[in-house]
């Protein structure tokens, strides 16, 4: 991810949009995107500031409320498939893919691998 422009040359642009500049000019002179320049000064307008927002964050799991049931689940039956734990969760209201199930439980530790036999019943 790529770093918020110094508030420094923020404030640099939104002077100079301030004192009669046009957006395109300032874009210009400062070597910074035209639509950096009209956010900066409407944010400017907003707040008072250009000071950039936070930026990324930490996001909550959407299967940490089914935390219990998805350990009993794979402790219970060690050949359930991630498609069948996606369709059991789909059956319970959550709509997720069977990405997410496998990122949440390799997070949480829980790893679960199909027995020889099961590789066996296969075929070729």
């Amino acid at each position: 991810m790529t770093r918020a422009y110094s508030t420094d040359l923020r404030e640099r642009v939104v002077a100079a949009v301030r004192s009669g500049s046009t957006c395109r000019m300032a874009a210009e002179r400062f070597g910074v995107a035209v639509s950096s320049v009209v956010k900066w000064s409407q944010l400017e307008a907003r707040t008072g500031g250009v000071v950039p927002g936070r930026t990324g964050g930490h996001r909550k799991p959407i299967l940490a409320p089914h935390h219990d049931w998805l350990v009993a689940r794979v402790e219970s039956c060690s050949e359930v498939t991630l498609i069948a734990l996606r369709d059991e969760l789909r059956a319970r209201g959550v709509q997720v893919s069977h990405d997410t199930v496998w990122r949440y439980l390799r997070g949480a530790g829980l790893s679960f691998k199909k027995s020889v036999l099961a590789s066996e019943r296969a075929g070729q």
